[in-house]
């Protein structure tokens, strides 16, 4: 079976020019662009696809520790909240 689709090989340049011909018979030469524009967009949905699938995966790999159920320490601020007479732009004496 290997030895066969060895023999086979990759379309040469007239092989392209043939299949190309065939495409521009069957589909017009006015929706060739539309098409690849098509395929395009389709392929980069399957990539955004595959690229959550991935991170899922990761994220399921890695524990509950991580990702979006993980805490996160919040720095603290340099800002004060103010009452009375104080103004809000005043910052700790630490």
């Amino acid at each position: 079976m290997v030895a066969t689709l060895l023999q086979i090989g990759l379309p040469g340049t007239q092989e392209m020019m043939i299949i190309l011909l065939i495409a521009v018979l069957l589909f017009g030469a006015n929706k060739i662009p539309k098409l690849a524009r098509s395929t395009g967009e389709a392929m980069g949905e399957f990539q955004k696809g595959r690229e959550e699938v991935e991170q899922e995966l990761e994220e399921i790999r890695d524990g509950p520790n991580s990702g979006e159920g993980a805490t996160v320490e919040e720095p603290e601020s340099e800002f004060v909240e103010t009452t009375g007479d104080e103004t809000a732009s005043e910052t700790s004496t630490k």
